[in-house]
């Protein structure tokens, strides 16, 4: 760098040499350290990091008054993260399908599976093994003995009280009573079975008492939102559970049961399906981004196709067109059961209710279309083929 860039005045010129040169007395002039002393003003505080722009813009000219040290120095501190914010770019992870070469066929394959777990958003091959196994302890109590389908109605309708209100506790510190509920819960099923639609009803109002009696044993803060949503979790999962026990009640209950839960399987999977191959126009973004106006005109179609069909061959004094009607309606009530735990999941920040069904989620996340789809069944059964 330059001296006059330093305060030298323009057009100073030195006599003497440095170091200084043993040729000649001082005679022959002032030496270049007296000089120096009358004319110089003190060199200004050179700050740690370079001038990053007048470097970069004369890089010679820097470079030709410096050690070799001073330039390592320097390269080494422009290089670093002092002189730049952002961090060194970490190597992009390989995968096994850039390092390892594939044929055609593979890579296709591949690609496929990599579609099919993002679309899905769960593991296929575990979702469809537990669905098969629930589906075959279903429909063996249902045909089997009436009174032990019940039973599995009541361990669902308790366990799904229990993930309800764990979750209500864990993100909204919403303390729902979980022991009358349970209880309350368990009677509601049993006496619809048994006492029929009164019996649901006074069972209901007793589980709603015994939550407002059971939380007055603890501090009065937050009593107010802990019972709410108690008596909101009873009429959710129990009471609307209890319309399936009041279906079985009939000569051809079972019939009825199979097929109310055939109708919302059909419904569920004619959306995904046809969700998943042609689904372009969002049904409801803010609520679940999955769902699309495609996937419910599928669902509509497949669940009135089943409907006919079940209506015809397997509901005793049923009629193809009255299955037309109940698999719009059961179309239409499980995308709203769905959409209805999808809000109540984003309110509480969590993607599943639960995790005991490997490829589902908890059995709250399987109950999300089935428990608003019951009673309109047994509404629409009635009126249709009677209570009988």
């Amino acid at each position: 760098m330059n001296d006059s860039s330093w305060g030298a005045p323009a057009g100073a010129s030195y006599v003497g040499q440095w170091p200084p040169s043993d040729q000649g007395p001082a005679s022959a002039g002032p030496t270049y350290d007296e000089r120096d002393a009358q004319q110089t003003r003190p060199m200004p505080i050179v700050p740690d990091f370079p001038d990053a722009g007048r470097d970069a813009e004369n890089p010679d000219e820097s470079d030709d008054h410096a050690s070799r040290d001073e330039r390592d120095q320097r390269a080494a501190r422009l290089s670093g993260p002092l002189f730049r914010e952002e961090k060194p770019q970490e190597p992009m992870p390989i995968s096994p399908s850039d390092s390892v070469p594939e044929g055609p066929r593979a890579q296709r394959a591949g690609r496929q599976a990599a579609r099919e777990k993002k679309r899905a958003g769960r593991d296929l091959r575990a979702a469809i093994g537990v669905g098969l196994a629930l589906g075959g302890v279903i429909v063996a109590s249902l045909f089997v003995v009436k009174a032990v389908f019940v039973g599995v109605v009541v361990v669902a309708v308790v366990v799904g009280l229990w993930e309800l209100t764990t979750r209500l506790d864990e993100r909204k510190q919403i303390k729902a009573p979980l022991v009358p509920l349970a209880i309350g819960g368990a009677a509601m099923v049993v006496a619809g079975y048994v006492r029929g639609a009164e019996g649901a009803w006074v069972a209901m109002a007793l589980t709603a008492l015994a939550v407002l009696v059971w939380r007055m044993t603890e501090p009065p803060d937050g009593y107010l939102k802990d019972v709410t949503a108690g008596v909101f979790a009873a009429f959710y999962v129990p009471f609307l559970a209890t319309f399936v026990a009041l279906m079985l009640t009939a000569d051809d209950g079972a019939k009825r049961v199979l097929t109310f839960l055939v109708l919302t399987i059909v419904s569920d999977t004619g959306a995904y399906a046809v969700g998943w191959r042609f689904g372009k126009n969002k049904l409801a973004p803010r609520i679940s981004p999955g769902k699309t106006r495609e996937g419910l005109l599928g669902a509509v179609g497949f669940a009135m196709v089943a409907g006919a069909l079940c209506m015809q061959f397997l509901v005793d004094g049923g009629a193809w067109w009255q299955g037309l009607l109940l698999g719009l309606a059961v179309a239409v009530s499980a995308t709203l059961g769905d959409l209805g735990e999808s809000m109540i999941k984003r309110d509480l920040g969590i993607k599943d209710m639960g995790t005991l069904l490997p490829g589902h989620g908890g059995i709250m996340d399987r109950l999300d279309s089935l428990l608003p789809t019951a009673p309109v069944v047994w509404l629409l059964l009635v009126l249709f083929v009677g209570s009988g």
